[in-house]
């Protein structure tokens, strides 16, 4: 299959992703992934027929009092009923980061840590809350340089590539914002409130930031697949503590590989600072259970097993419907969906959200079905253990993995 490469500089096209034709070119190289097109056709056919069905229920249910969206937003615009109305984010929201006040600067005495080294000496400095990285990235995001480098870098079809992509979490930290607010009602302690109160903050960060940047790649936004909006509103449908399976390991688990995948690529480096709330947020329930455990019963009831593996069905059909964007920037779909789904199960283990699946069986039985596909659908596959892949690229984000995943598949 031929790569067209999309240069750094000016005017430079080669048909190669192993050479460039001008000399000390640095221009992001892809070495393309071939896809069948039957199977991309069939599946996005799949996707839109089963999108219309869905969606449809959902807004006759809700007509009728019966249930529906859960969710006040509006995927095929990327924002919430009401529109953005970024006049009052900026009053507000913005304003209440820049002079948000930090007890360890005011109160030195109450043994609080919550300034940065840079916050220490630079206290009446904006956006207090942010790291330095994310801070000039914000500045970058609305300056045309930052669009010329992305047009610089990538190809008007990689562009589409990694916004189609990034989209998939996009829409999903619109609903992390919400479902993480709902979780204040159900947890224990105050520190338990205080860190939830947090990660709402960080997920609100997250849309509007994430929003910003896609908008910068200058194509469209798509709306949600039919599976990611199954899956979510799932999640934010769920009662109790179940929520935190299904956000906190669920898909913050998939929100933490996406950023992992995405954060080495040219322009999207404030990905690393995404990479590392994350991290935190899948931390939160073990750390909560430890001082609130489930019940034995809560861990293995079938009920709640079914639940939660019913909850990452809609996920794994995910993972087809991005190879189409994956291969254009020469990741591979299915290492990405097994990369994911092994960290999600050492998760939900190491939490006691048990699944009627032991994760032996799950990973040998996805194995069996993304080799199958590959066997139809790839010329000269050979059998590969998907689950035993890693996807995340960057140095320092494979250090912050490293601490949360100690455990390898065996």
């Amino acid at each position: 299959m031929t790569s067209v490469i999309f240069p750094a500089c000016e005017g430079c096209y080669t048909p190669t992703p192993s050479r460039c034709l001008k000399e000390g070119c640095k221009c992001m190289r892809f070495d393309k992934i071939p896809t069948s097109g039957k199977a991309i056709a069939a599946g996005k056919a799949i996707e839109f027929a089963v999108n219309q069905v869905v969606r449809q229920y959902d807004n006759i249910a809700a007509k009728l009092h019966l249930g529906g969206r859960a969710a006040a937003y509006d995927d095929s615009r990327y924002e919430f009923i009401g529109g953005a109305q970024d006049n009052i984010r900026k009053k507000h929201y913005d304003k209440s980061l820049r002079l948000l006040w930090k007890a360890e600067e005011k109160a030195p005495w109450l043994g609080f840590k919550d300034c940065t080294a840079a916050e220490k000496h630079l206290s009446n400095m904006a956006m207090q809350s942010m790291s330095q990285d994310e801070r000039d990235a914000c500045r970058q995001i609305t300056l045309p340089e930052f669009k010329k480098k992305l047009r610089k870098h990538y190809s008007p079809k990689e562009r589409s590539a990694i916004v189609n992509i990034l989209a998939t979490i996009g829409h999903g930290e619109a609903y992390a914002w919400l479902v993480s607010s709902s979780l204040l009602s159900d947890v224990k302690s105050t520190g338990a409130r205080t860190a939830l109160t947090m990660q709402v903050l960080e997920e609100a960060k997250h849309f509007v930031v994430l929003r910003e940047l896609l908008y910068a790649f200058d194509v469209d936004v798509p709306r949600q697949s039919v599976w990611e909006y199954i899956l979510l509103e799932n999640v934010l449908k769920a009662k109790g503590l179940e929520k935190f399976f299904g956000m906190n390991i669920l898909v913050e688990g998939i929100a933490l590989s996406f950023f992992g995948l995405m954060s080495t690529l040219p322009g999207l480096e404030i990905l690393q600072s995404f990479h590392l709330d994350e991290s935190r947020h899948t931390a939160l329930p073990g750390n909560y259970l430890q001082e609130f455990p489930l019940t034995s019963w809560q861990k293995i009831s079938p009920r709640a097993q079914w639940k939660r593996l019913r909850l990452i069905l809609p996920a794994l059909a995910l993972i087809p419907n991005l190879e189409e964007h994956m291969a254009e920037l020469g990741f591979d779909t299915f290492e990405f969906g097994g990369s994911t789904v092994r960290k999600i199960s050492i998760l939900a283990q190491r939490n006691g959200f048990f699944m009627l699946l032991p994760p032996s069986l799950l990973f040998a039985l996805l194995d069996t079905v993304f080799n199958a596909y590959c066997q139809l659908f790839r010329q000269q596959h050979q059998f590969q253990r998907f689950t035993r892949a890693e996807s995340t690229r960057g140095s320092p984000e494979l250090g912050v993995e490293k601490k949360i995943f100690l455990t390898h598949p065996a």
